[in-house]
C-alpha cells in the first residue's frame, strides 16, 4: 500500500562555482595554463587580454534607444527581456580590463612564460637506431623490434622468452623458438647504453663488467667483480662481506676495490635517456620567498597564467541587441547564450581570482608559522604544524587548505620544497616541549650521516642515541622515520 508523507531535510550543497574554485585551487601553477587553455577553447566570451588600451565609457549606460519597447507584433514574453543589460555593457575600468596580477606577483618582465621542454630522442627510438645500422635478415630484424619494444624504460626485458616466443607468433606470424629468440636478444644486450635488454639486475651488472674486461681484459678487479657477480651474489646483494672473503680468498683491500668496480655500474641503464625522452616534470613553484635585507617577501607565481577578460566581440554583440528596435526570436535565443557564455566566463575568471587570493592568504599564514625555518633555513627550526593549525588562523576549511598545499611547492633560498612537507605531526620531549617530526627526522638523519660505516647504527642504537638527547620515541617509530627518508636498515648500510 502505499503512502504519502511529508518530511524536512536539511542539505548542504555546493554551487557549480564553489565546484569550480575547489577544482581550481587543487590545480598547481605548472598545469594551470592548461586548464586556462581548456576555458578558453571551450567559451568563446572568454579572452585573453594580451594589450592594454584606454576607453572611456565605450559600453557605459545606454540612452534613450536602448530603453526603446518591442512593437506590438514582438510582445510574447520574452525571456532574455528579463535580464538587465545593464550588467553586461561592461566599462572597461570595470571587467574588460580585469588583470589578474597584483603588485606582490613579482616583476613581469623577470618571469618566463614558458615551460622548458626537453626535446631529445626517446630510449626506444635511440635502439631502433641502433638496430638499423646492423644488417639483419627481415625475419631476425622482426624479432628484434619485438624484443625492443618489450624492453621497459629502465632498460630491462620485461617478458619472458617464451612469451616473446608467443607474441610473434599471434601478432606477426612468425614462428621461432626460444634459442633463436635468445640468440637476437644477446645481439640487443651489445647495444648502448652497457646493461640494456638484461632480464635482472644480476644480468644488467654482468652484461656492463664483462664490456668493461673487453677493454681492460688483466684487470684483476674486475676479474673479481665477474667472479662475484656471476658465483656469489646474493653474498654481495646482501653485504655479506665476511663470507665473500672466505669464499674468494681475498684480502680486505682486493674485496673493497672489487665492490667499488661493482658500484660504479648502472643498475637501470634506461634511466641514462632521461625518463626514455619524456619531457621532464620540471618543478614549477606556485610560491616565491625572497629575503630583502632580513625581511621575508611572499609573492604568488603567476607564471604561464595569462591575464582573462569577456571577449569584445560579445560585448559588442550585447550592444548591438540593446540598440535593436525589433527583436525576433532568433536574436532572444542568441542573446539568452550570450548571457550564459558571459556569466560563465566571469565565474571562472572570479574564480581564478578568489584561488589566488585563497592560495596567497594559506601561504602567507604558513610563512607567518614558521617564519624562523624560512628565514634561516634550519629545519630544526620547524614548528609542528597540522592543517587544522592554519585553518583556524585563515578562517578557510580544512579541506580548502589541504587542497591549497596538496600538489604546490614553494621556492626559498634554500631550495624549493613542497608545501605539504611543511606540515608535521608533533613530538613531546622530556621537558615537555612539543617539537615538529620533520626535527626528529633531521637528527635522524645526521646520526647516521655521522655513523661508522663500518658498524651502522641498528634501529635500537639510533632510538638510545635519540632518547639520550631528550626524545621521547619508540624503536618501532625511529624504523618508520627511517623507511619514510628511504634510508635502509644497518646491514645494508654496511661499508667495507
Amino acid at each position: 500500500m502505499l503512502k504519502q508523507k511529508i518530511s524536512q531535510k536539511i542539505l548542504q550543497k555546493l554551487s557549480p562555482q564553489q565546484i569550480q574554485l575547489m577544482k581550481l585551487l587543487q590545480v598547481p601553477t605548472a598545469a594551470l595554463e592548461q586548464r586556462i587553455k581548456e576555458e578558453l577553447e571551450a567559451n568563446p566570451a572568454l579572452d585573453e587580454n594580451d594589450y592594454e588600451e584606454e576607453e572611456t565609457d565605450a559600453y557605459g549606460s545606454t540612452d534613450a534607444e536602448n530603453s526603446e519597447e518591442a512593437t506590438p507584433e514582438e510582445e510574447e514574453y520574452d525571456p532574455a527581456e528579463e535580464i538587465d543589460l545593464s550588467d553586461y555593457l561592461f566599462d572597461d575600468d570595470n571587467v574588460a580590463s580585469y588583470k589578474l596580477k597584483d603588485t606582490n606577483y613579482g616583476d613581469p618582465d623577470e618571469e618566463g612564460k614558458s615551460i622548458p621542454v626537453a626535446v631529445i630522442d626517446s630510449f626506444h627510438e635511440n635502439l631502433m637506431q641502433q638496430l638499423g645500422m646492423l644488417s639483419l635478415s627481415k625475419r631476425a630484424e622482426n624479432i628484434a623490434k619485438q624484443l625492443v619494444g618489450s624492453i621497459g624504460d629502465d632498460g630491462y626485458l620485461r617478458r619472458e622468452i617464451e612469451a616473446v616466443v608467443d607474441d610473434l607468433a599471434f601478432a606477426q606470424n612468425i614462428m621461432t623458438d626460444e634459442n633463436e629468440v635468445e640468440d637476437i636478444l644477446r645481439l640487443l644486450q651489445t647495444f648502448d647504453p652497457p646493461g640494456v635488454g638484461a632480464r635482472g639486475l644480476q644480468e644488467c651488472l654482468l652484461i656492463q663488467i664483462k664490456r668493461k674486461l673487453d677493454i681492460y681484459p688483466s684487470d684483476t678487479y674486475l676479474i673479481l667483480a665477474e667472479e662475484m657477480l656471476l658465483n656469489h651474489f646474493d653474498a654481495f646483494a646482501k653485504k655479506h662481506y665476511d663470507k665473500l672473503r672466505r669464499n674468494l680468498a681475498i684480502s680486505d683491500n682486493d674485496l673493497r676495490e672489487a665492490i667499488n668496480e661493482i658500484l660504479k655500474l648502472n643498475p637501470k641503464p634506461g634511466n641514462t635517456y632521461s625518463n626514455s625522452g619524456k619531457p621532464e616534470n620540471y618543478i614549477i613553484p606556485d610560491f616565491i620567498i625572497e629575503n630583502k635585507d632580513g625581511e621575508l617577501m611572499l609573492n604568488l607565481n603567476s607564471r604561464n597564467a595569462p591575464d582573462l577578460r569577456i571577449s569584445d566581440t560579445y560585448k559588442d554583440m550585447l550592444k548591438e541587441y540593446s540598440k535593436s528596435k525589433k527583436r525576433s526570436k532568433a536574436q532572444r535565443d542568441a542573446v539568452m547564450f550570450i548571457k550564459q557564455k558571459i556569466d560563465s566566463a566571469k565565474w571562472f575568471i572570479d574564480a581564478i581570482r578568489q584561488r589566488q587570493a585563497t592560495m596567497l592568504k594559506t601561504m602567507q599564514a604558513i610563512l607567518n608559522y614558521q617564519y624562523d625555518y624560512f628565514l634561516t633555513g634550519d629545519e630544526v627550526q620547524l614548528r609542528p604544524m597540522i592543517l587544522k593549525d592554519i585553518a583556524e588562523i585563515t578562517g578557510l576549511d580544512i579541506s580548502t587548505v589541504s587542497r591549497v598545499s596538496n600538489s604546490k611547492y614553494v621556492q626559498t633560498e634554500f631550495g624549493t620544497f613542497k608545501l605539504k612537507s611543511f606540515f608535521s605531526e608533533s613530538l613531546q620531549t622530556d621537558s615537555g616541549e612539543e617539537v615538529s617530526t620533520r626535527e626528529v627526522k633531521k637528527i635522524l638523519s645526521n646520526l647516521i650521516d655521522n655513523e661508522n660505516k663500518r658498524k651502522p647504527l641498528s634501529d635500537q642504537k639510533l632510538t638510545e642515541a635519540l632518547v639520550e638527547r631528550g626524545y621521547n620515541i619508540a624503536r618501532r617509530t625511529v624504523a618508520k622515520y627511517r623507511e619514510q627518508m628511504s634510508i635502509p636498515v644497518a646491514r645494508l648500510r654496511k661499508q667495507l
